[in-house]
């Protein structure tokens, strides 16, 4: 039987994951949720993804990441889902509507611009 949906669990992650590096991720995601300030939106609570199936958002190496990007797409909190992923480092699933392949390719060009940024100044 399905767990019930009590927490947020962020895209990517899966339930019952304790020795897995998403677990990592879940846990920092229920921490920041738990002791964001009360005037601070929680994104996570406006995520399309919350409630499907996050096997979605995890497919195995060479499956389509298609149906994932779907749901990220009409996101209204996208962009930041996206830079949480960036910011803590995920490697798995698919966040803010983009692959690990995807995150990297941002992160690296947000380096070459801070890079560009530094020698002009």
């Amino acid at each position: 039987m399905p767990e019930p949906i009590t927490t947020i669990r962020p895209v990517g992650t899966m339930p019952n994951a304790a020795t897995s590096p998403m677990a990592s991720s879940l846990s920092a995601l229920v921490a920041a949720h738990r002791t964001a300030s009360r005037g601070e939106r929680r994104w996570q609570e406006n995520a399309n993804c919350l409630g499907v199936d996050p096997d979605l958002f995890f497919p195995e190496r060479g499956a389509s990441t298609r149906e994932a990007k779907a749901v990220c797409r009409s996101c209204e909190v996208r962009g930041e889902c996206l830079e949480y992923a960036l910011a803590h480092g995920e490697k798995f699933g698919i966040w803010g509507g983009l692959s690990e392949r995807e995150r990297r390719r941002v992160r690296r060009q947000r380096a070459l611009e801070r890079q560009r940024r530094a020698m002009s100044a």
